[in-house]
């Protein structure tokens, strides 16, 4: 997704192998690295947090040159992934927060832009993760829900 005020995508972050082939020097299999996958998944961690720490810790560049498929559908195949995608938990995290500063905070008319941007990529997620059949069909961003969730 874009960053919240622009159309346009950000410059931050890692730089990916250039090479999409396992590399020589990883001495993981694909089941080694799947069961790996499932280990720090039931540790509590997020997709993106697993991916770093295989990575750091472990060596493995890229999950998919190894496995032939990323840390979501290995978690999908182990039943242990969220019924929300990461990044929109996130964004809902993030509304959530905000609502509560405004609740106490009313006349920060920053924030409420910020909420109306935040609420705006929410929706924009929704319908594009509904079309990939991420989330369910009838599934309804509602600032009440986010908050006890």
């Amino acid at each position: 997704m874009a960053r919240l005020y622009t159309s346009k995508r950000g410059r931050s972050g890692s730089t990916r192998p250039i090479s999409k082939k396992t590399p020589t020097w990883c001495k993981y299999t694909a089941e080694e690295v799947e069961a790996l996958v499932l280990k720090l998944a039931r540790e509590g961690n997020s997709p993106s947090i697993i991916g770093v720490m295989l990575r750091d810790r472990y060596g493995v560049p890229l999950v998919k040159s190894v496995t032939g498929k990323n840390i979501d559908d290995i978690l999908r195949s182990g039943q242990q992934a969220g019924t929300v995608p990461e990044d929109l938990n996130a964004l809902l995290k993030k509304a959530d927060a905000l609502r509560r500063h405004l609740e106490k905070n009313k006349k920060d008319s920053v924030n409420k832009r910020s909420l109306a941007m935040i609420e705006s990529k929410i929706h924009r997620l929704v319908k594009y993760y509904r079309t990939t059949g991420d989330i369910r069909p009838d599934w309804q961003y509602k600032h009440v829900v986010a908050s006890v969730a």
